[in-house]
């Protein structure tokens, strides 16, 4: 008898995979400043290089686009994830993390911009 592992998908919102030049960056420090990999609603992933202290206090990240206007600050969030990805995945002598965030709650203004970036700066479902 052969089992089966079924996978049940645990996110409310689609994923969405950013554009080129897409990055997260967290407040107040800035030690965690990544591409953004996919974004939802609810929340985004990005990698980031390891670099100094990884002490991980902070609650608010920035979303910005480089060589475009766009950026949204101060967007509260909670780490669900935040993992080495292995060196064949990630070349180069710098070690690489994958961290996943879910948003906090978000003021009218945050929420109109995040649909905005969605809507503009994304390329596929992901």
């Amino acid at each position: 008898m052969t089992s089966r592992i079924e996978v049940v998908e645990r996110r409310r919102h689609n994923r969405f995979q950013a554009e080129e030049g897409a990055y997260a960056a967290v407040r107040p420090q800035y030690d965690k400043i990544g591409q953004i990999i996919d974004v939802s609603r609810g929340g985004l992933a990005f990698r980031y290089m390891i670099s100094g202290s990884q002490e991980d206090t902070s609650s608010e990240l920035d979303i910005f686009l480089i060589g475009d206007g766009f950026h949204l600050d101060k967007v509260p969030f909670q780490t669900v994830s935040d993992e080495g990805i292995p060196e064949r995945l990630s070349p180069g002598s710098q070690k690489m993390r994958r961290c996943g965030v879910q948003f906090g709650e978000l003021t009218q203004m945050q929420i109109l911009k995040l649909k905005e970036f969605i809507l503009n700066h994304t390329v596929v479902e992901a």
